[in-house]
């Protein structure tokens, strides 16, 4: 039985040489998320700009802090639909740029491009808020045998071979 799925570090780990840009970046994602956000958008957060810190060459060299900052939440809530009205947490792409100071069309652009470097779509697991797991269909998909599963509906011993390697984030049937 073939059982296959990606997922990313989770990793905040960064070079000396990106260290202070990665601590900027995540103060400033910090007060944006404790003011407006949650927690999990903040470890998030933190992942995102550590995983941007260690592209080669990284994109956050270049630009202001702010601006990278917003991108990567913007980049986050793309994901999450954070711009959707019936999401809890909810902000427009217009108030979260302009609580970064910048304008709505470079927060934009600045998500797109971290969007591209990170391989990120809306849903994607791997970027992808805890409390969001359950209701994401793409967290449960795995392959057996060719076929696309979704693990919930899986017997319990493909659950407990998913959960092993890492396939899935817990074993539905254990809860």
């Amino acid at each position: 039985m073939e059982m296959v799925m990606v997922k990313t570090s989770k990793s905040e780990k960064v070079s000396k040489g990106m260290q202070g840009i990665f601590d900027a970046i995540v103060e400033s994602t910090d007060k944006f998320c404790e003011k407006y956000l949650n927690e999990e958008y903040k470890e998030l957060a933190h992942r995102a700009t550590a995983a941007l810190c260690r592209k080669r060459p990284s994109p956050l060299e270049k630009g202001k802090v702010s601006t990278w900052a917003c991108g990567i939440i913007y980049a986050l809530g793309f994901v999450n639909f954070l711009f959707d009205k019936d999401t809890k947490p909810y902000i427009s792409a217009t108030n979260l740029c302009e609580s970064f100071g910048i304008s709505k069309s470079t927060g934009s652009s600045k998500s797109k491009i971290i969007r591209d470097a990170l391989k990120m779509y809306q849903m994607d697991p791997n970027w992808c808020l805890r409390s969001n797991l359950d209701n994401n269909p793409l967290v449960w998909s795995i392959m057996v045998d060719g076929f696309i599963v979704d693990a919930r509906q899986a017997p319990y011993e493909i659950q407990e071979i998913a959960f092993e390697k890492g396939l899935i984030p817990y074993i539905p049937d254990d809860i």
